[in-house]
């Protein structure tokens, strides 16, 4: 199928972009890499009146190394994010859990920016902005403001991005030194959308955990911290025990999804080998 018809822009700054949103109200839709978007509009399951192409923006794309943080621009692809120096130094998570965007062709045009803020509740970019406690900058016409990862996913397809705001640039913390990590996903090929994913980020304190990180994809209709099983972690650390309470905590805690690709029992029970599963994997690294 074929979208239906719409007027296109294709500005050469935010200013320009931001100008053009607020023109054109809040039925107008931002187009980053276009891996999710433009199939709903071949499906017609999205039908803008108004695109605002972000392509031509290069101020969009970009990997800084801000001592504390990585700050990464919008628009930039998830196949540079893949390959760079600074990511597989500072970010390894996010690196291990980019591979398993899609394929080829999606990374190559997906951008970090479009996936967060599309906030498909099995995209794995969500889930790593929550296990990394990050956030996003958005600019309006009020200016920029910051928001947490846990003030950012409402609900499926759904963020407290304002309609006349742009989300510019991706803010993660640089993970501590010795800080052990695990991406456990189950989708029915490579590349697939999440069935079921955990993403976990753990910091060692001897035998103890001095933090924990537990963040889910494909499970509930959002992203979210599975907060009662890190908690779990961090007061009972790192024995066999320990992590097979706070798989359960993980399992006992999620809304799952009932859908055509699996059922709600099916996910929970899914939450509960993965969480298991990622925390032994992130516990030994």
């Amino acid at each position: 199928m074929k979208p239906a018809s719409f007027a296109y822009h294709a500005p050469s700054t935010v200013d320009e972009a931001l100008a053009l949103l607020l023109a054109n109200g809040p039925d107008s839709r931002v187009l980053a890499g276009g891996q999710s978007l433009i199939p709903m509009m071949n499906f017609r399951l999205a039908a803008p009146p108004v695109i605002i192409d972000l392509n031509r923006i290069p101020d969009l794309a970009y990997i800084r190394d801000q001592g504390d943080a990585v700050c990464i621009g919008a628009m930039t692809r998830q196949r540079a994010i893949e390959f760079s120096a600074i990511v597989a130094d500072k970010l390894p998570v996010l690196r291990a859990a980019i591979k398993l965007v899609g394929h080829l062709p999606t990374r190559s045009r997906g951008t970090i920016g479009g996936s967060i803020a599309h906030a498909d509740p099995a995209a794995e970019l969500p889930m790593v902005l929550q296990a990394l406690d990050g956030a996003v900058v958005v600019r309006g016409p009020k200016g920029e403001r910051s928001i947490a990862a846990s003030e950012l996913f409402k609900d499926a397809m759904t963020t407290s991005i304002a309609p006349d705001e742009i989300l510019v640039e991706v803010r993660l913390p640089v993970m501590p030194a010795g800080a052990g990590f695990a991406v456990e996903e189950f989708a029915r090929r490579h590349g697939d959308f999440a069935i079921a994913a955990v993403t976990v980020v753990i910091l060692r304190d001897g035998e103890g955990c001095a933090s924990a990180r537990i963040a889910t994809a494909g499970i509930s209709s959002r992203s979210e911290r599975l907060r009662a099983a890190e908690q779990v972690l961090e007061r009972h650390g790192l024995g066999e025990g320990a992590i097979a309470r706070a798989a359960e905590a993980a399992a006992a805690m999620v809304e799952p999804l009932s859908d055509r690709q699996a059922s709600a029992a099916y996910r929970r029970q899914l939450t509960q080998v993965l969480t298991e599963r990622a925390v032994r994997r992130a516990a030994a690294a």
